[in-house]
């Protein structure tokens, strides 16, 4: 595990329903991130397909492993890059069951997924209509330390980034496809969820408009005690190469010692009063 890591935050504008399109901008931008020393860079929520599918995401969804997964590993080792990137997910058991995943691959290949949790379906948003929810929160230990992977509204429910957190994560990567109305709420969550766990946090999101949705941008890391260390541009398209120092974790823990004092009997009573809500 590397002390100090260089992250790429890669705040694209997917082209909805051209994989081959938003295949070859995470080449050329994995490849940018390769000339400027990043370690890892990530790409955000469906950022393979675009995120507005609606009933196309049936005919886009591909299994992982599938065909664009691989070329993604194939990416990564010839540049010897941890790529993080959103793609709809087939169940491999049925043949209409998709998920929202985000998916890890390093330079030896596939690392590890995570299925979104948390599925807005609310005002602009219908994602239970097409998507099955994920159950497992996700770490991987990688060679650039403890990875967690979460997804956009995931950011909402403290629970997912605390289960992401005691599974050892030191930096939780969320890619979002938040459009301009929600901007407020993420960039207060980010800064706490960041806080409360002690973590680096990564937030990569969407940019650009689709089918009338306007997606704000603003990816950031912010670090272990909630403050944005770097920060991308808002509502167009941006590429921002910043440093995670994982050695600010135990001062981080020393001053702000959450983790230390959590209380694991008040999980019980949030289960059993959320049982008979």
């Amino acid at each position: 595990m590397k002390s100090k890591i260089k992250l790429a935050l890669a705040q694209i504008s997917s082209k909805r329903e051209s994989k081959i399109e938003n295949l070859l901008k995470i080449e050329k931008l994995t490849l940018k991130a390769k000339q400027q020393g990043a370690d890892l860079i990530v790409f955000p929520e469906m950022s393979l397909t675009g995120y507005v599918l609606l009933d196309q995401v049936y005919e886009l969804a591909e299994t992982i492993p599938g065909p664009s997964t691989q070329k993604i590993e194939a990416l990564a080792k010839k540049t010897g890059m941890h790529i993080i990137f959103g793609m709809p997910e087939l169940s491999e058991k049925t043949k209409a069951t998709v998920f929202n995943t985000a998916v890890l691959v390093g330079p030896k290949g596939f690392i590890g997924k995570y299925r979104k949790m948390y599925l807005p379906t609310h005002s602009v948003f219908e994602e239970k209509r097409y998507f099955r929810p994920g159950y497992e929160p996700a770490a991987f230990q990688t060679d650039l330390g403890n990875i967690g992977l979460t997804i956009c509204y995931d950011v909402f429910f403290p629970e997912v980034y605390r289960l992401t957190r005691l599974k050892g994560a030191q930096l939780i990567i969320c890619i979002s496809a938040s459009p301009a109305v929600r901007r407020g709420y993420f960039e207060v969550l980010t800064s706490a969820r960041a806080l409360e766990n002690t973590a680096f946090l990564a937030y990569v999101n969407l940019a650009g408009v689709q089918d009338g949705l306007q997606f704000w941008g603003g990816s950031r890391l912010v670090s272990p005690t909630g403050d944005v260390l770097a920060k991308a541009k808002y509502d167009e398209e941006d590429f921002v190469i910043c440093e995670v120092d994982f050695g600010d974790l135990r001062a981080a823990e020393t001053f702000i010692p959450t983790l230390r004092d959590l209380r694991p009997e008040l999980f019980d009573k949030l289960k059993e009063y959320l049982e008979n809500l």
